[in-house]
């Protein structure tokens, strides 16, 4: 029997192509189990069931990869719409940080790949250095340039909470950067005001965390000097941790050189270096240690 007749004796096909063809291959194999007229015809019948199977399988194919395709662009599209939005609100966590921060030194301006903040430091209302890092607002966020100083320890602080919490990362690098601004500034003073009192080289590091000079409570004074040494082991403060003044003559000091030395090292721990002299240039400095206790 011819199929295509059959086909349109049937009317239009129900259920799709596939439903079609498993409707054909269902009567194709009700008509092999039928007793056939000749060898040739039930030949001819058992090709058109298989060339069918073969349709069918890669119209099943054919529609289980197209139902991949649209799941796995699907996923892509969502998660690249997800990250957009993430990093739309870091651009606005960054301007709402500049705008709180713009009254302490901090400020900045959105950028192409993200916002360059401008740190300028002081101490003691006096404007000293600024620095600026160039952030690239993306996943995961990263500095792409600075003028930071190598030794301000910045990929330490970045490690810490640059990807967790940007408002920490910057006042953080804050700190950092105004304590080396201020504790240089004091060493700056002393060399270039009070000159006269020094016995010797101001010695410092990079960072302005270690000073060692030797002095004289009055300039010009025939008085053996002192030696001062001052360690800032923290590393966010403009005031040492660590003082210790010591007598540099040969002879047994007396006690009244004792209570000046310990007077000494108070101030230096608890004032500004350059405070501290202007003092001694006053003839200030037991005075200011009365007040202090």
């Amino acid at each position: 029997m011819d199929l295509a007749n059959t086909s349109s004796q049937e009317g239009e096909p129900k259920g799709g192509v596939l439903a079609h063809l498993e409707r054909l291959e269902a009567r194709s194999r009700k008509k092999f189990e039928e007793p056939q007229g000749t060898p040739a015809a039930e030949s001819a019948l058992r090709s058109k069931i298989l060339q069918l199977r073969r349709l069918r399988d890669q119209l099943r194919a054919a529609v289980e990869r197209h139902g991949a395709r649209v799941e796995a662009s699907a996923e892509p599209d969502q998660a690249l719409q997800d990250s957009e939005q993430a990093l739309e609100r870091k651009r606005e966590d960054v301007k709402a940080i500049l705008q709180a921060y713009r009254f302490t030194g901090l400020s900045g301006k959105l950028t192409s790949r993200g916002v360059c903040v401008c740190i300028q430091t002081a101490f003691q209302g006096n404007l000293l250095d600024s620095y600026f890092v160039d952030l690239v607002i993306q996943k995961p966020l990263r500095i792409h340039h600075h003028s930071v100083p190598v030794f301000i320890p910045l990929e330490e602080i970045a490690a810490k909470s640059l990807q967790t919490d940007l408002r920490h990362f910057l006042f953080s690098l804050c700190e950092h950067l105004n304590a080396y601004a201020g504790r240089k500034y004091q060493a700056d003073r002393l060399q270039s005001d009070f000159a006269a009192f020094l016995a010797g080289p101001l010695q410092r590091n990079a960072l302005c965390n270690l000073l060692s000079f030797t002095y004289k409570a009055e300039p010009g004074g025939q008085a053996f000097p002192f030696c001062a040494r001052l360690l800032y082991k923290d590393l966010t403060v403009t005031l040492p941790t660590d003082v210790s003044v010591t007598y540099e003559g040969t002879d047994t000091p007396s006690p009244s050189w004792e209570e000046q030395r310990a007077s000494h090292e108070h101030l230096l721990r608890t004032k500004p270096l350059h405070h501290v002299f202007a003092a001694f240039a006053r003839g200030e400095e037991r005075l200011e240690l009365r007040l202090a206790y």
